[in-house]
């Protein structure tokens, strides 16, 4: 049993680290955003990529393996359905944190150029932007969703 309270500790750890970081990364972009100071932005982004590998990566990493360690020890079929709805908006949340981390990647080296040449954001970084703030929305919200089942076991 404290085996089994310990793997599940390290899945609820893991999810707060997914929310937690997510939520901070998304405020420190869009503050550094609203400043439209290429080299303000470009120190945000840097920092900003560096914490999505060292703690968003192996958290999401962590994810399948407690889970999957959780339902061996508790015996719960992978047909269960709220564990089902789980596993598919898991994939649905990676299929737009994915593309995420290389836009930052992107505006992060868009912001350096524009910092070292003293020029304007360009017109792609205001695009990348766009596009990394519609896909925090999808992204975040079936990590909530996620959450909920977890805990709930609605269905």
């Amino acid at each position: 049993m404290m085996l089994y309270f310990l793997v599940e500790y390290l899945h609820v750890l893991g999810a707060i680290v997914i929310l937690g970081t997510g939520t901070g990364i998304a405020f420190f972009m869009l503050m550094a955003h609203r400043t439209q100071d290429a080299a303000f932005i470009a120190r945000t982004a840097t920092v900003v990529v560096i914490a999505d590998a060292i703690f968003t990566l192996s958290a999401v990493i962590l994810q399948p393996v407690t889970g999957g360690l959780l339902m061996m020890l508790s015996a719960t079929p992978i047909t269960e359905r709220w564990l089902l709805a789980s596993l598919a908006l898991y994939v649905f949340a990676g299929l737009f944190w994915i593309p995420v981390v290389f836009m930052q990647i992107e505006m992060r080296d868009l912001a350096r150029k524009a910092a070292e040449q003293r020029s304007a954001l360009p017109d792609r970084y205001v695009v990348l932007f766009r596009r990394w703030f519609a896909f925090g929305f999808p992204g975040f919200g079936a990590t909530m969703l996620i959450l909920w089942l977890m805990i709930a076991k609605p269905f």
